[in-house]
This record gives C-alpha cells, structure tokens and sequence, in this order.
C-alpha cells in the first residue's frame, strides 16, 4: 500500500487509478493525515451502473414550482457593506 498527497492525486490522478486498477491500494493524506483510501474493485464485484430517475409520481426537475421571492425588510447590499467596513 503506497500514500500520496492530494496535490500529487491531483495533478497525476490518471496514473493512481491505473495502478488501483492493477490491484494497488493507495491512501490519500493531507497533511500526513490518512484522508481517503483508492482501492480496487474486488473482482465478481459488480460494477456501478446507472439509471434513470423514476418519474412516477414525482414532477420533471424542470417542472418544480418554486416559491415566491422573500420580500426582504433590509437592504442586502448595505449590510454587507457594513460588515466589510467592521472586518469581518
């Protein structure tokens, strides 16, 4: 089992998944902490698979009536203000 940090992971992401496919566990670390482990799939294992959303009885996402706008009792823009002038 080798270790690899997430900067390595990223920029060589293609390399650690070739090596996990050839059976190799790989633990990812942060700061030399273990953060998440790259295993491979057991074999006889089955792969994910993907499917549809039911859309029985449930409405299209594009069809979801969204709620009125909040009427808002302060100006947004001047609170905010406010806070960067206070150092937040």
């Amino acid at each position: 089992m080798s270790a690899v940090n997430v900067a390595r992971l990223k920029s060589r992401l293609s390399e650690y998944v070739r090596r996990a496919r050839r059976g190799e566990t790989i633990t990812v670390v942060s700061r030399d902490i273990p953060v998440a482990r790259l295993v491979p799939i057991a074999p006889g294992r089955e792969a994910l698979s993907v499917r549809r959303p039911r859309t029985a009885g449930g409405r299209r996402p594009g069809r979801v009536r969204l709620p009125p706008p909040m009427e808002a009792v302060i100006d947004v823009v001047a609170l905010l203000l406010e806070e960067r002038e206070n150092g937040r």
